[in-house]
């Protein structure tokens, strides 16, 4: 059984990814039924438009309003899980080095948030610098962000090896930070080669993944909607020296 109450917080990061996929769903449709237009913006042998591409041209209040809705939705996940850690409701941070690497995961998340939202406003066309700086900024910002996430939860599972979503939303979060960094370094690379459509292939390819990255704060906060008592010490393992993840 579910707890109504609880529930909630499991919408947000669903709200989060489905923006999200929404978004990036309507204008690459939008983007090839107007005939995959070559833009402005793209350079003159590519064929494959860049999301900020489409963004830039009239899709641009749907990219705005569809960046706030996205990060604003995600920021407040992991905000309620820290709080549903602090109250019970999910395995509690056992001390100070959990509880700071949970603050760091939020500070790293708002960055990205603001990288995101201002790439949205400040566009290519017409800010190419600045866009390409908060691109930047949107992408290190989670990035850094899912690490601490990471080892956050490798400190709880140390105690709470019972709890094996914890295990599990770890691997989830760790092979979104490989998948990233990997296609990240590919798309720097590719971007300042003049590989323009295999770089647009890989924006489009990382911006899909990270929705998947969303869903995870859903495995997060689902066991919180569980009618169950709240977690105490005394459900902490007694062999913290074992190996957590």
């Amino acid at each position: 059984m579910f707890n109504l109450k609880y529930v909630f917080f499991c919408i947000l990061p669903l709200v989060s990814a489905f923006t999200w996929l929404g978004m990036l769903l309507a204008m690459f449709i939008v983007w090839h039924l107007e005939g995959s237009p070559h833009y402005v913006s793209m350079e003159p042998n590519q064929r494959i438009a860049y999301i900020s591409d489409v963004g830039a041209q009239g899709l641009q209040p749907l990219f705005i309003a569809g960046a706030c809705v996205t990060t604003i939705f995600l920021d407040l996940s992991l905000a309620a899980e820290r709080w549903l850690r602090h109250t019970g409701r999910l395995a509690k941070n056992m001390g100070k080095p959990e509880k700071s690497l949970s603050a760091l995961s939020i500070l790293f998340a708002l960055f990205g948030t603001a990288g995101l939202i201002l790439l949205s406003i400040f566009d290519t066309v017409s800010h190419p610098r600045l866009h390409d700086g908060f691109l930047l900024l949107f992408i290190a910002g989670y990035v850094i962000s899912a690490i601490f996430i990471c080892a956050e939860y490798q400190r709880l599972g140390r105690h709470f090896r019972q709890h094996r979503i914890l295990r599990a939303s770890f691997w989830m979060k760790l092979v979104f930070i490989i998948i990233e960094v990997l296609l990240a370094a590919v798309f720097i690379g590719t971007s300042f080669t003049s590989h323009k459509n295999i770089a647009a292939v890989l924006e489009w390819t990382i911006a899909l993944i990270f929705t998947f990255y969303v869903l995870t704060f859903f495995v997060d906060l689902l066991p919180a909607s569980r009618n169950h008592q709240k977690v105490t010490n005394t459900e902490m393992s007694h062999t913290d020296g074992a190996t957590a993840v």
